[in-house]
């Protein structure tokens, strides 16, 4: 299968129409994009990726209108639901909720929850409306491997297992969705990301979910996100000595100009901005993982904010 990178949205809907898996750029990290209702077509992502199917799967919706057709929202829950989805949607949130039998088992990899959102990118949010129905996407990469934030990120993961990318240059965000669990009035943090723990307390209790043993929602797979380079967190980079003959590279939180221990230097943000550290994490992961070094060591970001979410995509990119 050749594999070709374009701007053509009408291609992107006509081969979503006839059951094919597409990568579209969305505001968080390219996605591969299959018409969520058709199981034959879901099965295409799992196979392109090399996808477990124990891993469940995010649904993107056209609108607000299509929520109650896929997601049965408990009476106790409906006002707390509304709420954050006016608020977060369209935009970089996902809410777990009880799925309707509309949605084939191959999705929710056999759950009875559902994993949702809409979209803010207008490529991806002009596709999805011409296509009519909802659509399954996760990352567009390899099972475990680095996000895509570019065209060519896609392409370097996916060449010849599908047959489109739609490129729409960087994504905004570069780091996945909050994930949500929404239940008995509260809001259970199950994946962090742009949204954070902060904004939603806003709306009722949050709690942060621990690594679980039984998967309940996409991303929750404790080694993930990762290069082939093995990375190591440091808390003080002072403290860092190579092995001998080790060749390292840098993934900077604080200032530097050079270092001789380093043999590449990526700094995340030079004004220590996290969001720009978050849109730069799997890009500058990806340039160093090319390197072939034989460690990318991470200085550790602030914990607040967004950086709990950048620190969670570390975390599991160096989880062994």
């Amino acid at each position: 299968m050749k594999t070709e990178i374009s701007t053509d949205r009408n291609a992107a809907v006509e081969l979503l129409r006839n059951g094919e898996a597409v990568a579209l750029p969305t505001e968080t990290v390219y996605g591969l994009a299959a018409d969520a209702l058709n199981p034959i077509a879901v099965a295409k992502i799992f196979e392109a990726k090399g996808r477990p199917r124990f891993d469940p799967l995010i649904v993107h919706l056209p609108d607000h209108d299509w929520l109650e057709r896929i997601a049965a929202l408990p009476a106790q829950d409906r006002q707390l639901i509304f709420q954050l989805g006016e608020k977060f949607w369209p935009g970089p949130f996902t809410m777990v909720l009880p799925k309707r039998e509309i949605v084939p088992e191959i999705v929710t990899a056999g759950l009875k929850t559902i994993a949702v959102r809409i979209s803010a990118h207008p490529v991806f949010a002009e596709i999805i409306r011409a296509f009519g129905k909802p659509l399954a996407a996760p990352s567009a990469n390899r099972f475990g491997r680095i996000s895509p934030t570019m065209a060519k990120h896609v392409l370097q993961e996916l060449d010849g297992h599908i047959s489109l990318i739609i490129d729409a240059g960087l994504t905004t965000h570069g780091i996945e969705s909050t994930i949500a669990a929404v239940y008995d009035g509260k809001i259970d943090i199950l994946r962090r990301g742009p949204v954070t723990s902060e904004q939603l307390s806003v709306f009722g209790k949050v709690d942060i979910a621990t690594e679980r043993e039984k998967i309940s929602a996409p991303g929750q797979l404790p080694s993930h996100y990762a290069p082939k380079t093995p990375l190591r967190m440091v808390d003080d980079l002072k403290s860092f000595a190579p092995e001998t003959n080790e060749r390292c590279a840098l993934l900077a939180w604080n200032p530097v100009k050079s270092d001789e221990r380093f043999v590449a230097i990526r700094t995340l943000s030079e004004k220590q901005d996290l969001r720009e550290a978050a849109a730069n994490l799997f890009r500058f992961l990806r340039e160093l993982d090319e390197l072939d070094l034989d460690l990318i060591v991470a200085e550790r970001v602030p914990a607040q904010g967004l950086g709990a979410a950048i620190l969670d995509r570390l975390h599991r990119a160096s989880h062994v």
